[in-house]
């Protein structure tokens, strides 16, 4: 048996798919951004001039709060992720994405694989997440 959620107040995806899958003890996020519910970024300064300034910290920092929200929505939280994998698009951007990752989690929380990706669904978009949960790591940790 699985349960599928489009969560209320957060950026509508973009595509037929949910935001997070529960199955069983597990919770599966989709691919999250900065994207706001209004479709605009964290993490991006546009001058009048359209000088685009990406901010890879704000940016991350924004995904992982947007992942909390969306794991909130199925009963979990970022101390029940147990995998995650990140999409960068520039690895050049690798130490301030690992700056505030680190803010987040250590060594004891979840595995992580981080790729580098030719883009991503927006040009502003510097850094996407998807994740996996465990619902009983919350009974464990009890």
């Amino acid at each position: 048996m699985s349960d599928a959620h489009v969560v209320a107040g957060k950026a509508t995806p973009r595509g037929r798919f949910p935001h997070v899958k529960v199955v069983g003890d597990l919770v599966f996020v989709s691919g999250t951004s900065s994207r706001r519910p209004d479709n605009s970024f964290a993490g991006v300064e546009v001058d009048e001039l359209g000088v685009t300034d990406l901010d890879i910290r704000t940016q991350t920092r924004a995904v992982i709060e947007n992942i909390r929200d969306l794991l909130g929505a199925a009963g979990a939280g970022l101390e029940d992720l147990v995998q995650v994998t990140t999409y960068l698009v520039s690895m050049n951007d690798f130490g301030g994405y690992n700056e505030v990752y680190a803010e987040y989690f250590d060594e004891s929380g979840p595995t992580r694989t981080t790729v580098a990706v030719h883009q991503l669904p927006h040009p502003h978009l510097l850094i996407e997440i998807q994740a996996t949960a465990c619902l009983s790591t919350q009974e464990e940790s009890s």
